[in-house]
């Protein structure tokens, strides 16, 4: 009796992979949902929506934006889709605070971003800005770091958001350059990048295109990049890694993920089709124009960004002493 359940069981797994094969082989023949767990217009929006016609093009359906603002940062969306069918047909715009710090600043979000997605690939990263006032006597990261340690009280840096990645980034500028600060909790990049050109405060952590308004008009000054590596769109501005931060990297990563169980040759297909986007002049420019670097790669790549991520920002979670909510 045992031998014959074995063999059934055997059976069941073996025509369980044939179907898989078969819809694999068919994929797709109906629209995909491409799920953003956020109101539209935002970076995420924008990231999705630069990819998602090339990939209906290469796919030969359409794929469909469809915004989810269920709350939590995103995280609610997010666990959503990791309950959805694994057949290819709904997938998702993950990204670092979906998948590395918000895991540890919401109560049991419902998802583990290691197991309970497949990864189909990264779309971009995109790094923030150090910025200060225009008339604060600091031209570099070094003077800057040194006018904080000369400073009697901690020094004031504003971002845009608790538990943002802007606001990580400074937690971790203020730990590798050994300086106080206060944070300065702004309701938003626009409210920061106002504060700053009033000189309300003097230093912050912003998204590039959010700051544009007052990079342009000679209100605030950007000292360095948070990403290891140059921005495309402002190439002359140095890293914060060779500022006198060596191995400094906080940015925020994008990428399309499917729910774990979905068949490899389809989450192939994906990646082929999004791999194809990102060549494509029209898909990097946009990319480009929003302060982000294209990220082409395989979901092994994705996978390893998302391992990183979780354990670096675990780390400065616990740190700044943040508590889940």
């Amino acid at each position: 009796m045992a031998k014959l359940v074995g063999v059934c069981a055997a059976l069941a797994i073996a025509a369980f992979g044939a179907s898989s094969l078969m819809a694999a082989d068919d994929y797709p023949n109906r629209p995909i949902v491409l799920v953003i767990p956020l109101p539209p217009g935002g970076t995420n929006d924008i990231m999705a929506r630069a990819v998602s016609d090339k990939m209906s093009a290469t796919l030969g359906q359409r794929v469909v934006i469809e915004n989810r603002n269920a709350g939590g940062s995103g995280t609610v969306g997010t666990r959503e889709v990791a309950h959805a069918a694994p057949d290819g047909y709904t997938i998702i715009l993950g990204y670092t605070s979906t998948l590395a710090t918000g895991p540890h600043l919401y109560k049991n979000v419902g998802y583990d971003p290691r197991k309970d997605f497949a990864p189909i690939g990264l779309i971009a990263s995109a790094p923030a800005l150090l910025l200060v006032y225009k008339d604060l006597p600091a031209h570099d990261v070094g003077e800057l770091i040194a006018l904080m340690k000369g400073s009697k009280e901690p020094f004031q840096v504003a971002t845009p958001g608790a538990g943002t990645v802007n606001f990580l980034a400074s937690v971790l500028f203020a730990e590798q350059a050994g300086v106080k600060v206060e944070q300065i909790i702004e309701k938003g990049s626009g409210p920061l990048v106002t504060d700053m050109m009033g000189g309300f405060v003097k230093v912050g952590f912003n998204p590039i295109p959010a700051s544009r308004a007052g990079l342009d008009g000679g209100y605030i000054r950007a000292l360095a990049v948070t990403s290891s590596k140059h921005s495309t769109l402002m190439p002359s501005l140095p890293t914060l890694a060779e500022s006198g931060l060596p191995g400094f990297d906080a940015t925020l990563s994008y990428g399309l993920l499917a729910p774990a169980g979905t068949p490899q040759p389809i989450v192939q297909r994906l990646n082929e089709a999004l791999n194809e986007a990102l060549a494509d002049d029209a898909a990097r420019k946009r990319i480009i124009n929003e302060g982000a670097e294209p990220e082409p790669g395989t979901p092994a790549d994705q996978a390893t960004v998302i391992d990183r991520e979780e354990t670096k920002w675990a780390a400065v979670i616990e740190s700044a002493g943040l508590q889940p909510k």
